[in-house]
């Protein structure tokens, strides 16, 4: 599995936070435990595979928030206590 991170800035409120989802999950048909945080200015999802930043970016830019920058990096499910 693949952990991208999106720099987001412009989320004001919940429905943002909404709204940010909505888009990642269009953009990315198999995006998968989608999340985004006013608070942290962030959103990210995992993939099986790398997701096309160029284009997630620009979908973002398109719905009116700034998307500042996307980073990937594997992701391996944690056991319980953090374990592997």
């Amino acid at each position: 599995m693949i952990k991208t991170t999106l720099k987001i800035d412009g989320m004001m409120c919940a429905m943002c936070e909404a709204h940010i989802c909505e888009t990642i999950r269009k953009a990315v048909p198999d995006a998968k435990r989608v999340a985004a945080s006013r608070r942290k200015k962030e959103a990210y999802f995992l993939t099986n595979g790398e997701a096309d930043a160029e284009r997630l970016i620009g979908c973002i830019n398109a719905t009116g928030y700034t998307c500042l920058g996307a980073e990937s990096e594997p992701y391996e499910k944690k056991g319980l206590f953090g374990r592997k």
